[in-house]
C-alpha cells in the first residue's frame, strides 16, 4: 500500500474540495491516525467469514510516526525554550511591548502550536482585541478560504463547511427535533471591517446566505485580522498553501510500517510455530488447540512436526528497516545521529555539524513562521495600539502608538558554547576591539548570544550602567 492508495480508504467530508481533503489527509499524518480508516487488525488474517484478508485492508500494529518525530524535533529547535528571537525595533518602547507581549502570553508554546499544525502545508493567527488586551487563535486552513489583492494584501478570510442540525443545537442554534439529522452550510467570514457570520442554510436550498446579526461583529481595523502563513513557502502569491515539510517520506512511512508489524508477527509465530500432527485417527473437526508445548498422545503409526521459519529473517527485516528510516530522515531533513553513539560532551560547533540537516530545515522555517508568521503579528499589534482608541493592554501597562519601524527579529545561536568555547572567544574579542575591527558593544552582543543569554542588548544596558557606577 502507498500513499494515494491510503488516501482512497478515507471517508469523503460532504462538499468538501480536493485542497480540503488533502489536507485533512494529512492531517491525519500528522497525528498518527492514518491507519484508523482500515478495517481489520494487523493480526487477523481471515475474516469471520473465513475470506483471506489482504495486508492493505489491515491496520499496521507497529507505527513509527517518523513524519510527527523530525516536526517535532523540527519545531522545538525553532521555537523552543532556548532558541526564540527576541524583537528589536527602531524605537525601544515597540520592541519591550512585543518581548513582554510574547512573555504575557506564552507565545512561545503557541507559536510552536502553530509551526506543528501549519507543516500540512499552511496555518493562520486569528488576532481578537477583549477588553484591550491582544487574543491569538489559530486556525487550521483545511476549511479556509483567502483571498488577496494584487498586492498580496489579504482582502478577507471565508469559513464554509458542512455540519448537522445537532451540532447546530450542541452550539446554542435553537432546532427542530425533524432538523438534527439534517445538513447545514455553517459560514462566517473576516473582512477589513467586521466578523460576518451566516445563518445556517440547509443544503438542500439554493441561494446566497444570510448575515447573521446577532453573532457577526464589527471591528473596524481597516485590515483583516488574521495572519496566513504558508508553510515553507513565498511570503505572497496566489496558493494558499506552501509546501507539505512531511508528504514526500509518507510513502517510505508506510512502507516501513507494514514492514516491522510483518516482523512482529514473524518473531511472535517463530516463538509459537504452527503443530502438524499426521494420525489416521484424528476426528472431524478441529484436531488440537494450544501452545506448542502442550503434551500429545499419538498412536504409532502416527507423526508431528513444527513448521518453523528461519531466525534469521528478523536481522534482514531490521537491515532493512534501518535503510528506510534513513532514507526518511533525509528526506526530511532530519536528525540522524544517535544519542548512545556519543561518548563524552559535545561542544556547540559539533552539535552544528551532527545536526546539519536539521538546522538547515529550521533555517527555512525561521524565514516561513519567524519573518512570515512572527513579524506580521508583530506589526499588526503595532496598529492596533493606534486604532484600538484606549490603546492594548501588554504587561500590566497601556501601550498606544507603538511604531514598527525597525521592527526585526534576533535569533539566538543553535546551541550555546561550553566553558571551553567561551574563553577563547572571549580572549578573541577583546583583540578583535583592541585592534580596532570590532565595537565593545558588538562584541558584548556576540559573547552574549555564544553565551545564552536571553536579552543581549539588555546585557550591554546592563554594561553600560555599571561602568558609569
Amino acid at each position: 500500500m502507498d500513499w494515494l492508495a491510503l488516501q482512497r480508504c478515507y471517508a469523503t467530508p460532504p462538499g468538501a474540495s480536493a485542497r480540503t481533503r488533502r489536507l485533512l489527509a494529512l492531517q491525519k499524518v500528522l497525528e498518527g491516525a492514518q491507519y484508523d480508516a482500515l478495517p481489520y487488525p494487523f493480526a487477523s488474517e481471515r475474516s469471520a467469514a473465513g475470506e483471506y484478508i489482504p495486508l492493505s485492508q489491515r491496520r499496521p500494529s507497529v507505527r513509527t510516526n517518523l513524519c510527527r518525530t523530525v516536526v517535532d524535533e523540527v519545531v522545538s529547535l525553532l521555537f523552543g525554550n532556548t532558541h526564540w528571537p527576541l524583537a528589536v525595533a527602531s524605537h525601544a518602547p515597540t520592541s519591550e511591548a512585543m518581548n513582554a507581549f510574547a512573555l504575557e502570553t506564552g507565545l512561545p508554546a503557541f507559536m510552536m502550536q502553530v509551526a506543528t499544525r501549519g507543516s500540512v502545508g499552511s496555518v493562520a493567527i486569528w488576532v481578537e482585541i477583549l477588553d484591550h488586551r491582544p487574543r491569538l487563535s489559530f486556525l487550521e486552513t483545511a476549511y479556509l478560504i483567502p483571498e488577496w489583492d494584487s498586492c498580496g494584501v489579504l482582502l478577507g478570510v471565508t469559513e464554509r463547511f458542512m455540519v448537522t442540525g445537532a451540532e447546530l443545537e450542541a452550539s446554542g442554534y435553537a432546532m427542530a427535533p425533524d432538523s438534527r439529522s439534517s445538513r447545514f452550510w455553517w459560514q462566517r467570514r473576516w473582512t477589513r471591517t467586521a466578523l460576518e457570520v451566516f445563518a445556517p442554510l440547509p443544503v438542500e436550498e439554493e441561494g446566497s446566505s444570510i448575515l447573521d446579526e446577532e453573532r457577526s461583529r464589527a471591528h473596524d481595523f481597516g485590515f483583516v485580522p488574521v495572519v496566513w502563513i504558508r508553510n515553507l513557502g513565498a511570503a505572497s502569491g496566489a496558493e494558499p498553501d506552501g509546501e507539505c515539510s512531511f508528504e514526500k517520506a509518507i510513502d517510505t512511512v508506510i512502507e516501513a510500517d507494514y514492514l516491522l508489524s510483518q516482523a512482529g508477527r514473524g518473531l511472535k509465530y517463530g516463538s509459537d510455530p504452527t503443530l502438524v500432527l499426521k494420525t489416521p485417527d484424528i476426528l472431524d473437526g478441529v484436531a488440537r488447540q494450544g501452545g506448542a508445548a502442550s503434551a500429545l498422545t499419538l498412536p504409532p503409526e502416527g507423526d508431528a512436526k513444527l513448521l518453523e521459519i528461519n531466525g534469521a529473517a528478523a536481522g534482514a527485516v531490521l537491515a532493512h528497516y534501518r535503510e528506510l528510516r534513513q532514507l526518511v530522515l533525509e528526506q526530511l531533513h532530519g536528525n540522524r545521529t544517535h544519542g548512545d553513539r556519543l561518548g563524552s560532551p559535545q561542544s556547540a560547533r559539533a552539535m552544528e555539524l551532527m545536526c546539519q540537516p536539521l538546522i538547515w530545515m529550521a533555517d527555512r522555517l525561521r524565514g516561513t513562521y519567524g519573518d512570515g508568521g512572527l513579524l506580521p503579528l508583530y506589526r499588526m499589534l503595532c496598529r492596533l495600539s493606534a486604532i484600538v482608541p484606549a490603546g492594548l493592554s501588554i504587561g500590566g501597562e497601556i501601550r498606544r502608538d507603538l511604531d514598527p519601524a525597525g521592527l526585526s527579529l534576533h535569533w539566538p545561536a543553535w546551541f550555546t558554547a561550553d566553558e571551553a568555547e567561551l574563553l577563547p572567544m572571549a580572549q578573541g574579542l577583546k583583540e578583535a576591539v583592541s585592534a580596532g575591527l570590532l565595537s565593545q558593544e558588538t562584541a558584548a552582543r556576540l559573547y552574549a548570544c555564544a553565551a545564552g543569554i536571553a536579552d543581549p542588548a539588555a546585557e550591554w544596558t546592563k554594561i553600560m550602567a555599571a561602568q558609569a557606577a
